[in-house]
């Protein structure tokens, strides 16, 4: 008890314990709780010691001594080495979070900068734990609170669910170098609203329903009529003063130039102009919402139907800029095929040189990070990241928690895994709808025809991985799966983290 003692003496934020420092209090302090406790929680400050545990299923944060009373849980009296401590065990609910954070700030979420770093989606609110070990390993900052407001319909969780999801599991792995929290493909005002009321630091702007991808082709009469109805109201200017600014204007790029000839200006502003200025309308409000300095704005334009070219993205960031709009990170259309959870499709030379002159444009006019969206498992292209945009990289994942979720399943709970197989092949035809697939269900291997121990093959087979993929809505909304799913990952705790582990890894690892 003498270390719990020590502990509990201790004023300031003391530093992390060492492995088997921990792991022994850790034991005594499950006496004392009635929890099982993860021994690289335990935190002291304040004259107390914070803990995570788990009961029954459920998990508890511990609190022993001075701040023990603002919790709101099952108050108790101890004994320490002869003395009576005051102990709470406190569910992990949205009340206590808000407490927690208040005790420990790096819980909150951060604002990264433009340090490199990585988002680690989490469609099921138990994947943190796993990102945070394999981040532990390589040199990405993480932002594990990402989601979508698409993901969260589907899933049925909210903005303030998932940050609080992301921070206890921040607090079960002792983790106090900071995250961020993505507020991902945000549409409208009234998403910002309410990623903003839960602690959002990282807000992913997409404009995409306002990006016209006909004019890629369209006639240059034609051209000058949709750039004529752009909302200049919010673009502060019209069509001659944007010639005046830019039409056959040389741009410097570092180690090239080129000449961005009235055209190619007017063919940008035709498909993009819109969606500039609905970034700007977003990014005022959040101005408005968070207050300048308290988060950071990334654009997506990734998913649309055509490449952003060169004089596309100098277009883009050239008014940002002149419209005083502040961003870390952009997400363009590349080149080849980014599809969920496989690797890069195409020609991985011709995404390099695209990827460099995008590169180039995100110095000059920059800095900012070159975002890759649907970045799971592009593991062809990684290296080609890392060595063309440096640090100045933001990976952005989702699915491919979700995916090794099911691969616990697959081996923890074959049954469930094969039903969840065959109502993944029926929802498939609907559910792609909305994501950039091409798997072919009747090109998924039958899973009637391998043994249990075979099952999780299929999480390595293209097709089958994108099948359930863009699927999981439908199963996590099904009645019929959605109790045992988390049943069989909760009880199985360090199987689930042990997969998300090794995957990130593999992810993370190009990127050191």
């Amino acid at each position: 008890m003498t270390i719990l003692l020590n502990l509990l003496d201790t004023a300031d934020l003391a530093p992390a314990l060492e492995p088997a420092e921990a792991g022994a209090l850790a034991t005594e302090l499950e006496q004392l709780s009635g929890l099982r406790v993860y021994p690289r929680s335990l935190t002291a400050m304040a004259h107390s010691l914070l803990f995570l545990g788990r009961r029954d299923g459920r998990k508890f944060v511990g609190v022993l001594g001075a701040v023990a009373d603002r919790f709101k849980g099952e108050a108790t009296l101890v004994p320490v080495n002869g003395q009576t401590v005051s102990l709470n065990v406190a569910p992990a609910n949205p009340t206590n979070a808000v407490v927690l954070r208040a005790l420990l700030p790096y819980l909150k979420p951060q604002t990264l900068g433009l340090r490199k770093s990585a988002g680690c989606g989490d469609r099921l609110g138990l994947a943190t734990p796993g990102h945070i070990r394999a981040i532990r390993q390589h040199s990405m900052a993480p932002i594990v609170a990402q989601q979508s407001m698409r993901e969260n319909a589907r899933t049925g969780r909210t903005p303030q669910e998932v940050v609080d999801d992301a921070m206890w599991g921040v607090f079960q792995e002792g983790w106090r170098e900071g995250y961020g929290a993505d507020a991902d493909h945000l549409k409208t005002t009234a998403d910002i609203d309410l990623c903003a009321a839960a602690g959002y630091t990282f807000y992913t702007i997409d404009p995409g329903a306002y990006v016209d991808d006909t004019a890629n082709t369209a006639p240059l009469a034609m051209l000058e009529q949709k750039v004529d109805a752009l909302p200049w109201n919010i673009l502060a200017g019209d069509r001659a003063d944007l010639e005046a600014r830019l039409a056959d204007k040389t741009i410097e790029l570092g180690q090239f130039s080129f000449t961005l000839d009235r055209e190619l200006l007017l063919r940008a502003a035709a498909k993009y102009g819109q969606a500039v200025a609905h970034t700007v309308v977003m990014y005022r409000h959040l101005l408005d919402v968070c207050g300048a300095g308290n988060f950071e704005l990334e654009m997506s334009v990734d998913e649309t139907e055509t490449v952003t070219s060169l004089a596309e993205h100098v277009y883009i960031v050239n008014e940002l800029r002149r419209l005083e709009v502040e961003w870390v990170s952009l997400a363009p259309r590349y080149v080849g095929t980014f599809e969920k959870g496989v690797d890069y499709i195409g020609d991985l030379a011709k995404f390099e040189e695209s990827f460099s002159q995008h590169a180039a444009v995100a110095q000059a006019f920059g800095p900012y990070k070159l975002s890759l969206h649907s970045g799971s498992d592009k593991f062809s292209v990684y290296p080609i990241a890392r060595r063309v945009a440096g640090e100045l990289v933001h990976l952005k994942t989702a699915g491919t928690s979700y995916l090794e979720a099911l691969r616990a399943i697959a081996k923890l709970n074959p049954a469930l895994f094969r039903q969840i197989v065959a109502f993944g092949l029926e929802r498939y035809p609907t559910d792609r709808a909305t994501y950039h697939v091409s798997a072919e269900v009747a090109k998924v291997p039958d899973a009637g025809q391998l043994a249990d121990a075979g099952l999780v093959s299929l999480l390595d087979d293209f097709h089958a991985r994108e099948v359930l993929h863009v699927t999981f809505g439908s199963v996590l909304n099904h009645e019929a799966f959605r109790q045992p799913f988390f049943d069989t990952l909760r009880a199985n705790e360090e199987t689930y983290t042990d997969y998300l582990e090794a995957h990130f890894h593999k992810h993370l690892a190009p990127f050191d």
